[in-house]
């Protein structure tokens, strides 16, 4: 046997450790410097860098440990189930440990860790912590400003949650929340067949404004709010229409929305702030039927006017009539006026004095018109 090849040393640096197994079997852990290895006994090593953390041994951890130099060097934390760990490097927070065992390298690094129950609150701990605890351990819920939420755990409702960022341990639980709008909603109603008391059946189109006062009994007393909202909505709206008639649903369209408001249910729940109708769609044959009356009723009132200007021209005639036939003045004032008129269109007319200057004027008119230069 040449014992010089069956002998031979290794070297272990500073950021190094190696493990000594002799067939196989952990004999000691070798520090920094310079070792005798032994193959004819069965001697191997194994490095490890001590930069490496956690330390991942490929055997159970108890069987290092029973070695002294080994167990100085390292550090050791067990989380036990329903807690986790805050790991801290050197005074500053590494990372959350989850339950079961975990070993540090501490050569060139002091570690210490802090026990949390997940019993507690999450909020209590600072917020650098609580962004670097895994999901797998934290729900985290955020609220907007508009908004609450439901907080439901295992099934089973649990508080009302006001606008904020949380978190909490699942610790074996089911953790879910519902988030709650508490601004002005809407709800659209369209297209909606209703027919009116007197069974014209109608199309329409109807809008409702609402706000949500007591978020818990909304989502826990009923399955689905907003479907129970259109289905109290669309309701309300059938029983107003359904007791107008057509005319009347015509002329009060501008109050339906308040008459569908009272209609509708107040319980404390939600609010209705306000309501109205958008559209009112109409049967082909009601439509030609309105538009037939509204172009009688446009012809009717043009008659109407058309008769007024009648009756108005013809009164002021006979006023003219009554002016004249009182004032001597303002006839040859009219008889001026007609002369004026006459000469626009010849270049002249004779006239003598023997009768009224109207008089002759209509006889020229009756002849033919006046001739030129009273010939």
């Amino acid at each position: 046997m040449n014992f010089k090849e069956e002998k031979m040393k290794i070297t272990v640096g500073e950021n190094e450790r190696a493990f000594l197994f002799r067939n196989g079997r952990f004999v000691r852990m070798l520090g920094t410097g310079r070792h005798r290895l032994f193959r004819f006994l069965g001697e191997e090593v194994r490095r490890l860098d001590v930069d490496d953390e956690p330390l991942n041994a490929d055997i159970p951890l108890p069987v290092y440990l029973r070695d002294e130099n080994f167990a100085r060097e390292v550090e050791t934390v067990r989380v036990p189930d329903g807690h986790v760990a805050l790991h801290y490097v050197d005074g500053r927070f590494a990372g959350v440990l989850e339950p079961g065992e975990h070993t540090y390298w501490k050569v060139f690094r002091n570690h210490d860790f802090k026990l949390v129950d997940t019993g507690d609150e999450v909020a209590a701990l600072p917020p650098l912590v609580q962004e670097a605890i895994p999901n797998s351990l934290c729900e985290r819920v955020e609220v907007d400003a508009h908004e609450v939420a439901l907080l439901y755990v295992d099934g089973r409702f649990e508080r009302l949650l006001e606008p904020g960022r949380y978190f909490f341990w699942r610790n074996g639980r089911d953790i879910d929340w519902t988030p709650c709008d508490l601004r002005i909603r809407q709800v659209d109603v369209a297209g909606q067949e209703i027919l009116t008391l007197d069974k014209v059946a109608l199309r329409l189109n109807f809008v409702c404004t609402y706000r949500v006062l007591d978020p818990v009994r909304l989502y826990r007393e009923q399955e689905d709010p907003e479907r129970q909202l259109y289905a109290a909505l669309q309701l309300a709206l059938r029983e107003v229409v359904g007791h107008l008639r057509f005319d009347e649903l015509l002329e009060r369209r501008n109050d339906l929305g308040s008459m569908v408001l009272e209609a509708l249910p107040h319980d404390g729940i939600v609010e209705f702030v306000s309501a109205g109708l958008r559209d009112v769609v109409l049967p082909g044959e009601i439509r030609e039927i309105m538009n037939t009356v509204l172009v009688a009723e446009k012809k009717a009132q043009a008659s109407v006017i058309t008769r007024r200007e009648e009756v108005a021209s013809t009164r002021s005639l006979l006023n003219t009539a009554k002016l004249m036939e009182e004032n001597a003045t303002l006839f040859k004032l009219k008889e001026l006026e007609y002369l004026e008129r006459i000469c626009e269109k010849v270049g002249s007319i004779s006239l003598d004095n023997a009768s009224g200057i109207l008089e002759q004027l209509r006889t020229m008119t009756a002849l033919g018109g006046a001739k030129p230069d009273g010939r």
